[in-house]
Protein backbone atom coordinates (compact mmCIF):
# COMPACT_ATOMS: atom_id res chain seq x y z
CA UNK A 1 0.00 0.00 0.00
CA UNK A 2 1.32 3.59 -0.99
CA UNK A 3 2.25 6.01 1.88
CA UNK A 4 2.05 9.12 0.04
CA UNK A 5 -0.26 11.18 -2.51
CA UNK A 6 1.24 13.73 -4.12
CA UNK A 7 -1.75 16.17 -5.90
CA UNK A 8 -2.75 19.50 -7.62
CA UNK A 9 -6.19 21.03 -6.90
CA UNK A 10 -7.68 21.71 -10.18
CA UNK A 11 -11.54 21.51 -12.08
CA UNK A 12 -13.18 18.73 -13.14
CA UNK A 13 -11.79 19.57 -16.44
CA UNK A 14 -8.71 20.50 -15.22
CA UNK A 15 -8.73 16.76 -13.43
CA UNK A 16 -9.81 14.98 -16.64
CA UNK A 17 -6.50 16.58 -18.22
CA UNK A 18 -4.05 15.63 -15.56
CA UNK A 19 -5.35 12.05 -15.84
CA UNK A 20 -4.59 11.60 -19.09
CA UNK A 21 -1.16 12.98 -19.06
CA UNK A 22 -0.51 11.19 -15.39
CA UNK A 23 -1.89 7.85 -17.64
CA UNK A 24 0.59 8.21 -20.32
CA UNK A 25 3.50 8.71 -17.85
CA UNK A 26 2.75 6.20 -15.02
CA UNK A 27 0.60 3.67 -15.74
CA UNK A 28 3.22 1.09 -17.46
CA UNK A 29 4.85 1.21 -14.17
CA UNK A 30 1.94 0.31 -12.12
CA UNK A 31 1.70 3.87 -10.38
CA UNK A 32 -2.22 4.31 -8.88
CA UNK A 33 -3.45 7.39 -9.91
CA UNK A 34 -6.79 8.55 -9.35
CA UNK A 35 -8.95 12.22 -9.63
CA UNK A 36 -11.97 13.36 -6.80
CA UNK A 37 -14.27 15.28 -6.39
CA UNK A 38 -13.90 18.08 -3.34
CA UNK A 39 -16.39 20.51 -3.98
CA UNK A 40 -18.92 20.34 -6.53
CA UNK A 41 -20.10 23.77 -5.85
CA UNK A 42 -17.05 25.39 -6.78
CA UNK A 43 -16.17 22.57 -9.34
CA UNK A 44 -12.93 21.62 -7.09
CA UNK A 45 -10.69 18.97 -8.19
CA UNK A 46 -7.81 16.69 -6.91
CA UNK A 47 -5.59 14.80 -9.08
CA UNK A 48 -3.59 12.08 -7.36
CA UNK A 49 -0.47 10.24 -7.72
CA UNK A 50 0.24 7.40 -5.15
CA UNK A 51 3.67 6.22 -3.91
CA UNK A 52 6.11 4.88 -0.99
CA UNK A 53 7.86 7.18 0.89
CA UNK A 54 11.23 6.24 -0.61
CA UNK A 55 10.39 7.16 -3.94
CA UNK A 56 8.83 10.94 -2.92
CA UNK A 57 12.34 13.01 -3.98
CA UNK A 58 12.72 11.64 -7.41
CA UNK A 59 8.88 11.37 -8.13
CA UNK A 60 8.05 15.02 -7.07
CA UNK A 61 10.16 16.27 -9.48
CA UNK A 62 8.79 13.94 -12.37
CA UNK A 63 4.93 14.42 -11.43
CA UNK A 64 5.52 18.35 -11.56
CA UNK A 65 7.16 17.46 -14.91
CA UNK A 66 4.67 15.37 -16.28
CA UNK A 67 1.75 18.10 -15.33
CA UNK A 68 3.76 21.22 -16.43
CA UNK A 69 2.74 21.17 -20.63
CA UNK A 70 -0.72 22.19 -19.01
CA UNK A 71 -0.25 23.33 -15.41
CA UNK A 72 3.28 25.01 -15.12
CA UNK A 73 2.55 27.63 -12.12
CA UNK A 74 0.69 23.95 -10.30
CA UNK A 75 1.41 23.71 -6.46
CA UNK A 76 2.44 19.92 -5.91
CA UNK A 77 0.62 19.12 -2.78
CA UNK A 78 1.42 16.11 -0.57
CA UNK A 79 -0.68 14.02 2.27
CA UNK A 80 0.74 11.19 4.19
CA UNK A 81 -1.76 8.26 3.85
CA UNK A 82 -3.09 7.09 7.59
CA UNK A 83 -2.35 3.38 8.56
CA UNK A 84 -6.52 2.77 9.54
CA UNK A 85 -8.48 -0.09 8.48
CA UNK A 86 -9.71 1.14 4.44
CA UNK A 87 -12.36 -1.52 4.61
CA UNK A 88 -13.85 -0.17 7.49
CA UNK A 89 -13.63 3.33 6.49
CA UNK A 90 -14.67 3.19 2.87
CA UNK A 91 -18.25 0.98 4.03
CA UNK A 92 -18.73 4.33 5.89
CA UNK A 93 -20.46 6.21 3.25
CA UNK A 94 -20.09 3.44 0.31
CA UNK A 95 -23.81 3.24 -1.30
CA UNK A 96 -25.18 0.57 -3.31
CA UNK A 97 -24.91 0.78 -7.23
CA UNK A 98 -27.55 0.30 -9.94
CA UNK A 99 -26.42 -0.45 -13.63
CA UNK A 100 -29.18 -1.79 -15.52
CA UNK A 101 -30.80 -4.36 -13.27
CA UNK A 102 -27.68 -5.18 -11.77
CA UNK A 103 -27.36 -3.84 -7.72
CA UNK A 104 -23.83 -3.77 -6.72
CA UNK A 105 -24.06 -3.49 -2.80
CA UNK A 106 -21.94 -4.08 0.05
CA UNK A 107 -22.88 -6.67 3.11
CA UNK A 108 -24.39 -3.91 5.23
CA UNK A 109 -27.51 -2.90 2.72
CA UNK A 110 -28.74 -6.61 1.71
CA UNK A 111 -31.68 -4.72 2.41
CA UNK A 112 -31.53 -2.69 -0.09
CA UNK A 113 -32.22 -5.52 -3.27
CA UNK A 114 -35.72 -5.66 -4.54
CA UNK A 115 -37.29 -7.67 -6.90
CA UNK A 116 -36.17 -8.33 -10.24
CA UNK A 117 -32.52 -6.79 -8.75
CA UNK A 118 -29.74 -8.73 -10.19
CA UNK A 119 -27.95 -8.39 -7.00
CA UNK A 120 -23.85 -8.77 -7.12
CA UNK A 121 -22.64 -8.42 -3.09
CA UNK A 122 -18.62 -6.66 -3.29
CA UNK A 123 -17.80 -5.02 -0.16
CA UNK A 124 -15.09 -2.37 -0.51
CA UNK A 125 -11.57 -4.11 -0.14
CA UNK A 126 -8.04 -4.55 -1.25
CA UNK A 127 -9.19 -5.14 -4.73
CA UNK A 128 -10.65 -2.91 -7.52
CA UNK A 129 -14.14 -2.92 -8.72
CA UNK A 130 -17.40 -1.70 -6.13
CA UNK A 131 -19.26 -0.19 -9.34
CA UNK A 132 -18.96 2.89 -8.22
CA UNK A 133 -16.44 4.03 -10.97
CA UNK A 134 -17.53 4.65 -14.47
CA UNK A 135 -15.74 1.99 -16.02
CA UNK A 136 -16.90 -0.37 -14.00
CA UNK A 137 -20.95 0.74 -14.18
CA UNK A 138 -20.29 1.24 -18.28
CA UNK A 139 -18.90 -2.84 -18.09
CA UNK A 140 -21.77 -4.36 -15.95
CA UNK A 141 -24.82 -1.98 -18.31
CA UNK A 142 -22.97 -3.49 -21.36
CA UNK A 143 -22.25 -7.26 -20.02
CA UNK A 144 -26.27 -7.11 -19.04
CA UNK A 145 -26.77 -6.18 -23.26
CA UNK A 146 -24.34 -8.23 -24.71
CA UNK A 147 -25.30 -11.40 -22.82
CA UNK A 148 -28.55 -11.35 -23.16
CA UNK A 149 -28.50 -10.36 -26.80
CA UNK A 150 -26.07 -13.00 -28.50
CA UNK A 151 -25.25 -16.55 -27.77
CA UNK A 152 -22.25 -16.55 -24.94
CA UNK A 153 -20.38 -20.01 -24.13
CA UNK A 154 -17.02 -18.95 -23.03
CA UNK A 155 -16.14 -15.24 -20.93
CA UNK A 156 -12.78 -14.29 -20.33
CA UNK A 157 -12.86 -11.62 -17.91
CA UNK A 158 -9.02 -9.64 -18.10
CA UNK A 159 -8.05 -7.90 -14.89
CA UNK A 160 -10.72 -8.97 -13.00
CA UNK A 161 -9.70 -7.11 -9.61
CA UNK A 162 -13.07 -7.57 -6.91
CA UNK A 163 -14.78 -10.36 -9.44
CA UNK A 164 -17.50 -8.00 -10.05
CA UNK A 165 -17.77 -8.20 -13.49
CA UNK A 166 -17.22 -12.10 -13.64
CA UNK A 167 -20.14 -12.55 -11.03
CA UNK A 168 -22.04 -10.12 -13.15
CA UNK A 169 -21.64 -12.48 -16.40
CA UNK A 170 -22.21 -15.71 -14.24
CA UNK A 171 -25.48 -13.96 -12.66
CA UNK A 172 -27.14 -13.62 -15.69
CA UNK A 173 -26.24 -16.92 -18.10
CA UNK A 174 -24.26 -19.75 -15.97
CA UNK A 175 -21.36 -20.14 -18.64
CA UNK A 176 -17.98 -21.18 -17.78
CA UNK A 177 -15.88 -17.79 -16.86
CA UNK A 178 -12.08 -17.34 -16.86
CA UNK A 179 -11.00 -14.16 -14.18
CA UNK A 180 -7.73 -13.30 -14.25
CA UNK A 181 -5.24 -10.57 -12.74
CA UNK A 182 -1.87 -10.18 -12.88
CA UNK A 183 -2.51 -9.01 -9.02
CA UNK A 184 -2.57 -12.61 -6.59
CA UNK A 185 -4.25 -10.34 -4.13
CA UNK A 186 -6.80 -9.54 -6.70
CA UNK A 187 -7.47 -13.22 -7.40
CA UNK A 188 -7.88 -13.92 -3.76
CA UNK A 189 -10.36 -11.47 -3.39
CA UNK A 190 -12.42 -12.49 -5.96
CA UNK A 191 -12.47 -16.14 -4.82
CA UNK A 192 -13.63 -14.80 -2.01
CA UNK A 193 -16.33 -13.10 -3.77
CA UNK A 194 -17.29 -15.49 -5.84
CA UNK A 195 -17.91 -17.62 -2.35
CA UNK A 196 -19.74 -14.82 -0.92
CA UNK A 197 -21.95 -14.19 -4.12
CA UNK A 198 -22.58 -18.40 -4.12
CA UNK A 199 -21.68 -18.71 -7.38
CA UNK A 200 -19.63 -22.22 -8.59
CA UNK A 201 -16.16 -21.61 -8.80
CA UNK A 202 -13.77 -24.00 -11.13
CA UNK A 203 -14.37 -24.86 -15.13
CA UNK A 204 -18.48 -25.52 -14.67
CA UNK A 205 -18.36 -21.64 -12.57
CA UNK A 206 -15.71 -18.74 -12.63
CA UNK A 207 -12.14 -19.68 -12.34
CA UNK A 208 -10.08 -16.98 -10.75
CA UNK A 209 -6.28 -17.02 -11.37
CA UNK A 210 -3.62 -15.13 -11.37
CA UNK A 211 -1.93 -14.78 -14.87
CA UNK A 212 0.54 -11.89 -15.69
CA UNK A 213 -0.29 -12.59 -19.53
CA UNK A 214 -1.88 -14.41 -22.15
CA UNK A 215 1.34 -16.98 -21.89
CA UNK A 216 -0.14 -18.04 -19.13
CA UNK A 217 -1.51 -21.59 -19.83
CA UNK A 218 -5.29 -20.73 -18.32
CA UNK A 219 -6.06 -18.67 -21.23
CA UNK A 220 -5.61 -21.88 -23.87
CA UNK A 221 -6.97 -24.15 -21.15
CA UNK A 222 -10.03 -22.05 -21.22
CA UNK A 223 -10.47 -20.69 -24.41
CA UNK A 224 -11.07 -19.62 -27.10
CA UNK A 225 -13.56 -17.23 -26.04
CA UNK A 226 -17.00 -15.52 -27.24
CA UNK A 227 -17.00 -13.09 -24.65
CA UNK A 228 -13.45 -11.12 -23.57
CA UNK A 229 -14.42 -7.88 -20.86
CA UNK A 230 -11.22 -6.11 -20.08
CA UNK A 231 -11.86 -2.99 -17.75
CA UNK A 232 -8.27 -1.52 -17.22
CA UNK A 233 -6.74 1.30 -18.71
CA UNK A 234 -6.23 2.20 -22.23
CA UNK A 235 -2.34 1.62 -23.18
CA UNK A 236 -2.37 -1.68 -22.00
CA UNK A 237 -5.60 -2.29 -23.70
CA UNK A 238 -3.91 -1.55 -27.24
CA UNK A 239 -0.80 -2.99 -26.56
CA UNK A 240 -2.38 -6.34 -25.92
CA UNK A 241 -5.22 -6.48 -28.40
CA UNK A 242 -3.34 -8.58 -31.09
CA UNK A 243 -3.03 -11.15 -27.86
CA UNK A 244 -6.42 -10.24 -26.99
CA UNK A 245 -7.67 -10.56 -30.42
CA UNK A 246 -6.13 -13.97 -31.03
CA UNK A 247 -8.34 -15.33 -27.90
CA UNK A 248 -11.00 -14.75 -29.59
CA UNK A 249 -13.72 -16.83 -31.09
CA UNK A 250 -14.82 -16.20 -34.60
CA UNK A 251 -17.90 -13.48 -34.59
CA UNK A 252 -17.33 -13.12 -30.75
CA UNK A 253 -17.31 -9.64 -28.72
CA UNK A 254 -15.26 -7.55 -27.14
CA UNK A 255 -16.22 -5.15 -23.99
CA UNK A 256 -13.43 -2.68 -23.66
CA UNK A 257 -13.10 -0.03 -20.76
CA UNK A 258 -11.02 1.81 -18.43
CA UNK A 259 -10.57 4.34 -21.14
CA UNK A 260 -10.57 7.55 -21.22
CA UNK A 261 -13.52 9.80 -23.46
CA UNK A 262 -10.15 11.60 -25.88
CA UNK A 263 -8.55 7.83 -25.58
CA UNK A 264 -11.07 6.28 -27.25
CA UNK A 265 -10.54 7.10 -31.09
CA UNK A 266 -6.52 5.25 -30.33
CA UNK A 267 -7.83 1.88 -28.82
CA UNK A 268 -10.59 1.57 -31.23
CA UNK A 269 -7.93 2.22 -33.91
CA UNK A 270 -5.91 -0.24 -32.67
CA UNK A 271 -8.81 -2.83 -32.79
CA UNK A 272 -10.33 -2.11 -35.37
CA UNK A 273 -6.49 -2.70 -37.67
CA UNK A 274 -6.84 -6.48 -36.72
CA UNK A 275 -10.76 -6.76 -37.88
CA UNK A 276 -12.78 -5.82 -34.89
CA UNK A 277 -15.49 -3.49 -35.69
CA UNK A 278 -17.66 -0.97 -33.25
CA UNK A 279 -20.73 -1.78 -32.12
CA UNK A 280 -21.92 0.65 -29.23
CA UNK A 281 -20.41 2.79 -26.93
CA UNK A 282 -21.40 4.21 -23.22
CA UNK A 283 -20.39 7.11 -22.03
CA UNK A 284 -19.61 7.83 -17.70
CA UNK A 285 -18.36 10.43 -15.87
CA UNK A 286 -15.72 10.95 -18.77
CA UNK A 287 -14.69 7.47 -19.36
CA UNK A 288 -15.89 5.16 -22.39
CA UNK A 289 -16.63 1.46 -22.35
CA UNK A 290 -16.64 0.21 -26.13
CA UNK A 291 -18.05 -2.89 -27.55
CA UNK A 292 -16.48 -4.71 -30.56
CA UNK A 293 -17.31 -7.20 -32.61
CA UNK A 294 -15.03 -9.70 -35.20
CA UNK A 295 -18.45 -9.90 -37.11
CA UNK A 296 -18.17 -8.84 -40.94
CA UNK A 297 -20.27 -5.44 -41.16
Amino acid sequence: MADLRLFITTTETGSEQALALMSDAFEDEGYAIATMEIDEKRDVWEASLYLDFAEEEAMADRFRAVLAPLFPQAQIEREEIPDIDWIAKSLEGLTPVRAGRFLVHGSHDRDKVRAGDIAIEIDAGQAFGTGHHGTTAGCLEMIEHVVRARPVTRVLDLGTGSGVLALAVRKIKPVPVLATDIDPVATRVARENIRRNGVLTGRDGITAVSAAGFQSPAFAGHGPFDLIVANILARPLMRMAPQLAAHLEPGGAVILSGILAAQRWKVLSAYNALGLRHVRTLWRNGWVTLLLDSRRS
